[in-house]
């Protein structure tokens, strides 16, 4: 490996060992305390646009399973690690995390000391980051600073509507608006017995009633839900038309289809033990999260009931719209390689369009 070096946008420099593709990549510098989970969160397209920080100190020891993958390719900027496995050890293992980026364009960059990078961007917020060969001079780049994730939904979203079959007796059909939804969570509906029909971002609602659906599922996405004004516009147009569940990106839309609001938040919520309480059980579940942005809470109108906060800051975790037959989630239930405890809100959106909307 040779040397690579990382620039941040407060024109702090530290300097590794580059692995992946050798390439010069800026992106949003955001971390994730996963233990595992290494394919599921490279492959995920919430992190388009974003350098990934790992913070389990080793990357790739198990290797790239290919069964794995969420998506067709990676998604982030770049990947930065303590440390990484050249030669894993697993017998599902496809390729090395080395050659996993290398064949997708990504640079990465070992050698770092993540726990100090880690606590910085807590203090500080998320910040812009460069990964590069060259060793930086001349201050901090213009293009560093300038940097914002831009046209994340349309980046991700499929272009043409595609299907998918259950395997046994088909019970439902799921209209999934794609804002770059994940392998898994189709898989959650499929086994459940669901058709799903696939559908890009910029889907008329007249199209999704038009093709006599049984309930519409939001996907999660990457970005800033404001910057989807046209997404916004038809989810309202959808709800309480037909039963509707939103988890991620969705749920963020789903609030502002109704008047809410949401912020950005100073670093998010990334990895997989995330703790959420459930207001009307009392049960605290432990999480998947992948998000940089929030529902605030307070600019909820009458009609959205808050019910799942987030134990560690208070935030909104998710959202029930009972006069409109729909709720959403912030966390991802069907997140991998997550705890596999949180799926029952599938089954509840199954039983919602079995009395359609009256469950």
């Amino acid at each position: 490996m040779k040397k690579a070096y990382l620039l941040l946008e407060n024109g702090m420099v530290f300097e590794g060992l580059g692995f992946g593709a050798c390439e010069t990549r800026i992106g949003e510098a955001v971390f994730t305390t996963g233990m595992t989970g290494c394919t599921e969160s490279l492959s995920d397209p919430s992190y388009h646009g974003q350098i990934i920080i790992f913070t389990f100190p080793m990357l790739g020891n198990y290797g790239i399973s290919h069964a794995d993958m969420e998506s067709g390719g990676i998604h982030a900027r770049g990947v930065i690690v303590r440390e990484v496995c050249e030669i894993p050890s697993n017998f599902r293992s496809d390729e090395s995390a080395d050659r996993f980026l290398k064949r997708c364009g990504v640079p990465g960059i070992a050698g770092i000391d993540t726990r100090f990078l880690t606590q910085l961007i807590r203090d500080q917020g998320v910040m812009n980051a460069m990964i590069t060969s060259s060793a930086p001079e001349g201050g901090v780049p213009p293009e560093l600073k300038a940097y914002r994730v831009a046209s994340a939904v349309e980046s991700v979203s499929p272009k043409s509507v595609s299907r998918s079959e259950p395997d046994g007796r088909e019970t439902f059909s799921v209209a999934l608006m794609d804002y770059g939804a994940k392998k898994s969570l189709t898989d959650s509906l499929l086994s459940r017995g669901c058709r799903v029909t696939r559908y890009p971002y910029d889907t008329p609602a007249s199209v999704i009633l038009a093709a006599g659906h049984h309930g519409v599922m939001l996907s999660d996405g990457p970005g800033d839900p404001a910057d989807n004004p046209r997404c916004i516009e038809q989810i309202k147009e959808l709800m309480g038309r037909l039963p509707m569940f939103g988890i991620g990106l969705g749920h963020q839309m789903m609030a502002r289809a109704v008047g809410g609001g949401t912020v950005k938040m100073k670093f998010g919520h990334r990895g997989a033990n995330q703790p959420v309480k459930d207001l009307e059980t009392g049960r605290v579940l432990v999480t998947s999260q992948n998000h940089g942005y929030v529902v605030d809470g307070k600019s909820l109108p009458p009609e959205a009931r808050l019910r799942y906060v987030n134990v560690n800051d208070g935030t909104c975790e998710g959202v029930d719209y009972p006069s409109h037959s729909a709720f959403s989630l912030q966390f991802c239930p069907e997140g991998r390689g997550g705890p596999p405890d949180c799926e029952g809100p599938f089954d509840r959106f199954i039983s919602q369009m079995g009395g359609r909307g009256h469950a």
